[in-house]
């Protein structure tokens, strides 16, 4: 490629396919090196021309350039006008709440990650938020939790642990004038675009899918409306919830593989969950990609391409043969993060949900034997045969 060339070398359009943009959108190569891989810009300082005069950037809290190839490709691939990334994925809740103001309501999905109400209920609500906890999936109890004060309805789809789905269509056309939010992390925009579907913001823990190896926590929301990111950028720069700059190129690599690796996730997770529905000591198996799936039909209007790597299901012999299942597994890791290429179990009652009370994962859904299956992008035979030997042990 000639100097000239690697200068004018244009992003794809928004026509390009999914692992076109993905690969290449906001990725052009370096115009200093050619560089085809973003450089890591470690620097946490910018020299200036002059007072107010640079190119662009100040200080590392405030915009990197690094940070900023992730957060323009993501907004493209999520179809809005710009993103933010941050620390974590729990930063980057806490950055959405705080649009909010003292006084403020939102509605919140009853089945979310478990450290979404731990922030809510237990430091948001000091500082004078309200929150009501309903089924998103119930369009009629969403509706009567909307009120005046309401500015945010928050929901999951599909939601952790239990793969409860939200129509986020149906959502977007009640929620009145509350800014509708979208956790993305399960399926990613290679399978679910929330805001072609009504979302005013979409959110990712980005050390899931998008990064895709364990290697990195992060976030990251992408926002439709120009005035939510302004307002969006503003906060990241003032609380400091910023992301790294080697976090950011090494979840700009994921990125590069997601369409593919998604494309894995749901091979072989359809393949497991039908094995796990047809086993004689398996009682329940909840993935949307089943025709048993209460929701099914939703799954297939609203997942693009399928419908992700994640599933839950539960033992006979309830959670002592769920705790020995889960101790059992040789290949299978028992971790508590998700998302990645490795295959990875949870038991959510004691691992990514004991922040909640018993009573409230009932509510949820999540029962004390609910086992959830991250599944990787290894050979799905040598998966079935972990499982099936940990189940036998674990139910004889």
């Amino acid at each position: 490629m000639t100097e000239q060339s690697q200068k004018t070398k244009k992003r794809p359009s928004a026509e390009t396919g999914f692992a076109t943009r993905a690969i290449h959108a906001a990725q052009i190569p370096d115009p200093t090196t050619g560089a085809v891989s973003t450089p890591i810009y470690q620097t946490t300082t910018y020299a200036q021309k002059a007072v107010g005069v640079h190119k662009g950037y100040t200080y590392s809290r405030t915009g990197n350039p690094t940070v900023q190839v992730l957060e323009d490709s993501l907004a493209i691939l999520e179809k809005g006008v710009g993103g933010a990334c941050f620390g974590t994925g729990m930063s980057a809740i806490t950055a959405v709440f705080s649009l909010l103001s003292q006084g403020d309501h939102a509605v919140v999905g009853r089945v979310v990650y478990g450290g979404t109400p731990r922030l809510c209920d237990n430091i948001l609500s000091r500082f004078g938020l309200k929150f009501t906890y309903v089924d998103t999936g119930d369009l009629e109890a969403v509706n009567e939790a909307i009120t005046e004060k309401t500015k945010l309805v928050f929901i999951e789809t599909p939601a952790n642990p239990t793969l409860k789905l939200t129509d986020i269509k149906a959502v977007s056309e009640i929620k009145k004038n509350a800014k509708l939010v979208v956790d993305n992390t399960f399926l990613t925009p290679a399978l679910q675009v929330p805001i072609d579907l009504g979302a005013d913001i979409t959110l990712h823990s980005t050390t899931k899918y998008i990064e895709g190896h364990n290697t990195t926590v992060g976030g990251a929301v992408v926002l439709k409306h120009k005035k939510d990111h302004e307002d969006l950028k503003y906060l990241q720069n003032a609380m400091g919830l910023i992301q790294s700059p080697f976090n950011a190129w090494l979840t700009i690599r994921g990125l590069k593989t997601l369409d593919v690796r998604m494309k894995r996730h749901c091979e072989n997770a359809q393949i497991i969950a039908e094995y796990l529905e047809g086993h004689p000591k398996v009682t329940k198996v909840l993935y949307p990609g089943l025709d048993s799936f209460p929701q099914a039909s939703l799954a297939r209007r609203q997942h693009s391409k399928g419908h992700g790597g994640m599933l839950s299901f539960e033992l006979k012999g309830g959670v002592k043969a769920g705790m020995k299942f889960a101790s059992s597994l040789s290949l299978v890791t028992l971790a508590e993060n998700l998302g990645a290429v490795e295959t990875m179990v949870t038991h959510p009652a004691t691992m990514t949900h004991a922040a909640m009370s018993k009573k409230a994962r009932l509510e949820a859904g999540i029962t004390d034997g609910l086992i959830r299956l991250s599944v990787g992008i290894e050979d799905p035979d040598d998966l079935i045969a972990d499982l099936d030997q940990a189940i036998r042990k674990a139910v004889s």
